[in-house]
């Protein structure tokens, strides 16, 4: 019987296949980091905040991917983005060594703006409180309240909006004394599963990644959060608004994503953005949209 006798191919024939691969990922602008990077720029995500920035099998998708294409496009650059815990992602920018910019549902902050500039808002989400059905929180009027929610196991992705506003309620707003805890997960599917787990009550999330959640589970629901007014009528939602961190040093960079995003938010003479059918494509509306 013989045998054959594979041998590992020569350097020439490996640098041949990499430049072949490169050029077939290069051609959008924007492509994703491996071991070699000869990127102009670096944008850090957290990919798993649909419909933002989430992996459809391998490769990262999403709105704010499509911005970053758009950014590469107009300043004829090759843009990457590189997958990282998402509470790295401003102190990475900041420093500028390993970032240029970061997209991840970022909101502006006093003090995140010491350490980064930010573009201009190009979305505004209210705050949800993703539940299961057989535990709801008191809803009335369609939302539920910190108040409503105070003595719980409360659960948020680590670093998010949601992490950083409950945080703040129990350290100095109304959940202070209340015993209310709080527990940071990975990511915002992970919060969810937590609830499932018996680990916490109820997840503080952005409202499209609490959408994009329960509308793939059905027995967990979601509900808009606000702040307790005098009166039902009087409460006021918990909102952010979402922009691209970018570092101090690329004035250039910061200018092109505002020259994009302008275009983007812009609405049409229905009242519809491209920013709005970027999100209508990345959560699967369109049969909604065309109703």
């Amino acid at each position: 019987m013989s045998v054959k006798k594979y041998r590992k191919p020569f350097p020439w024939t490996e640098t041949i296949i990499i430049a072949i691969m490169a050029i077939l990922v290069i051609g959008s602008g924007v492509f994703f980091v491996s071991n070699i990077d000869h990127s102009d720029y670096v944008v850090e995500t957290n990919a798993f905040f649909a419909p933002f920035e989430f992996y459809e099998g391998r490769e990262i998708v999403g709105v704010d991917v499509e911005i970053i294409d758009h950014v590469a496009k107009l300043m004829n650059k090759n843009i990457s983005i590189k997958n990282v815990e998402f509470d790295v992602i401003i102190d990475n920018v900041e420093s500028g060594r390993i970032a240029d910019a970061g997209a991840a549902g970022l909101t502006i902050t006093e003090s995140r703006l010491e350490k980064v500039n930010f573009s201009i808002p190009y979305y505004t989400s209210t705050q949800y409180v993703i539940y299961d059905k057989s535990n709801p929180p008191i809803i009335n009027d369609g939302h539920t309240t910190w108040n409503d929610i105070k003595g719980h196991t409360l659960g948020s992705q680590t670093g998010s909006t949601g992490y950083l506003f409950t945080a703040e309620e129990i350290d100095n707003g109304v959940l202070k004394d209340t015993n209310t805890e709080l527990k940071g997960l990975d990511s915002h599917q992970l919060a969810a599963d937590s609830i499932s787990a018996h680990i916490t009550d109820y997840v503080i999330a952005d409202e499209l990644a609490a959408n994009f959640i329960v509308d793939k589970n059905t027995n967990l629901s979601a509900v808009p959060l606000y702040y307790k007014g005098d009166t039902v009528e009087s409460d006021i939602p918990v909102e952010e608004s979402y922009a691209i961190a970018v570092n101090k040093n690329r004035p250039e960079l910061l200018d092109a994503f505002n020259e994009v995003l302008t275009d983007l938010i812009k609405k049409d003479p229905k009242g519809i953005s491209e920013m709005d059918r970027l999100i209508i494509k990345y959560m699967n509306l369109y049969e909604e949209e065309n109703e």
